[in-house]
């Protein structure tokens, strides 16, 4: 299924206003659509267009890379291998999975420059230092960032109406509980199929939750094959198959000495960046004082993992069980998950903020006289100030972290919110919103 994505219109401003400069990148874990985006667009958008698979080409292709010097052969053997005809400045030449072969990545530079086609590449796991090693890599790529589908796009795809959340938040006013019911019941859908464009079709096509885990639980296999490929001792994979426990403990911090023991500090720390930059999880940072710009006061030692999709997130809980027991489904969609499973719903807005292109960050701070402290989930900067955010699946309870963080840092907060399934309304100077009206808050 070819779904409507954002990053689309991303695509056009580039060709209309880039791509004789620069190629494209299109950039992200696997699975989350990338190559279907990068060939509708070659179908849509050019006359023709060529699409080199490098995870599944063959040696002529490969070895047409080898002499780059002479582009006019270059693009003869191209077409005569594939068999599609190229036009001046009305083709597409599509690099697909390119960290596979950093030869062709390096030689985007040369193509760029010869100007007579547009390149778009996709890639994952692109930065890992085995898949630059040795190579120039081109100052002439811009990269676009493709993350899961979000609720948007969900909602697009599904038939539901995302117009009619806008024109709520609009109002600024409460719904009434019986839509409020309605429009979390919905949401917590997308939360159980998630954004996987693979999840996201077999759920139209009207396939059960356990059929969805199955698709679910390949890709995250693949996502393990990956991770082996990148160290085969297994320690990346324990990395991520942490994440769910280490959110549960409700900790400051992510700890890697809970997933993989005592180990070589600086191994450790390189296996997670390997991690992250597999895109298939989002870190969020500790932000050591939010009364500047958070970026500067990001803590690299201090951070948090949520998975880049919620409804993996989900299946990753229960992946060591058959599918027939993952009763969570049932739990969620009936609006029946224990309250300790709050952390769900946190990795939901990770997952909206992080699609809205914004890092993710929050705040821990000790209190007076105790071995306890505060913390609030989320940061995100409006202007020179900033917006914090607690969620609670329930709403319930005294908030007294975010009351207090705003006493601390009133001079440099702008809102605070309480996002819960609870409708619109106020306490105090603390706005009560609900999970489907996040999207609206993120400027």
């Amino acid at each position: 299924m070819n779904f409507k994505r954002k990053v689309y219109s991303r695509l056009l401003e580039w060709k209309e206003k880039y791509s004789d400069k620069y190629a494209v990148l299109l950039e992200g874990a696997r699975r989350v659509g990338k190559s279907t985006i990068a060939q509708s667009f070659g179908e849509n958008e050019y006359d023709s267009y060529i699409l080199i698979d490098f995870s599944k080409t063959t040696t002529n292709i490969l070895e047409c890379f080898d002499d780059i010097a002479n582009l006019n052969i270059f693009f003869l053997r191209l077409q005569a291998e594939i068999g599609i005809t190229l036009y001046e400045h009305k083709s597409l030449i599509i690099f697909d999975e390119v960290q596979l072969f950093p030869k062709a990545r390096q030689a985007i530079k040369h193509l760029v420059a010869d100007g007579r086609y547009s390149y778009l590449e996709t890639g994952s796991l692109i930065s890992i230092k085995k898949n630059v090693k040795d190579i120039l890599i081109p100052s002439e790529e811009m990269k676009i960032p493709v993350y899961p589908m979000d609720y948007q796009e969900f909602c697009d795809a599904t038939g539901g109406s995302y117009e009619l959340l806008k024109q709520i938040y609009d109002t600024g006013k409460a719904i009434g509980q019986a839509t409020n019911r309605k429009l979390m019941r919905d949401l917590r859908i997308y939360m159980a199929v998630g954004g996987m464009p693979q999840a996201v079709e077999a759920y139209i096509e009207g396939k059960n939750f356990s059929e969805i885990d199955m698709v679910k639980r390949q890709i995250i296999s693949l996502y393990e094959e990956d991770f082996k490929k990148i160290d085969g001792s297994g320690r990346i994979s324990a990395l991520y198959h942490s994440i769910p426990a280490q959110l549960a403990k409700d900790s400051k911090k992510y700890r890697i000495t809970t997933a993989i023991g005592q180990k070589n500090n600086s191994k450790s720390e390189e296996l997670l960046y390997e991690l992250i930059d597999s895109k298939t999880v989002l870190p969020c940072y500790n932000s050591t004082n939010p009364r500047v710009s958070l970026t500067d006061t990001k803590d690299f030692d201090s951070y948090k993992l949520y998975l880049s999709d919620t409804g993996l997130f989900i299946t990753l809980m229960f992946i060591d069980r058959p599918v027939t027991e993952n009763d969570m489904y049932a739990k969620l969609l009936s609006d029946k998950l224990p309250a300790n499973l709050g952390y769900l719903y946190e990795n939901l807005i990770a997952q909206m903020i992080t699609a809205a292109g914004r890092e993710l960050y929050y705040h821990t701070w000790e209190k007076d006289k105790s071995t306890h402290y505060y913390e609030v989930d989320f940061l995100i900067s409006e202007g020179s100030k900033v917006n914090a955010f607690e969620i609670k699946s329930s709403g319930a309870g005294k908030h007294e972290s975010i009351k207090q963080f705003y006493k601390k840092f009133s001079k440099n907060v702008n809102k605070i919110y309480l996002i819960s399934q609870k409708d619109v309304g106020k306490e105090e100077n603390l706005m009560l919103k609900p999970f489907y009206l996040m999207p609206f808050l993120i400027k």
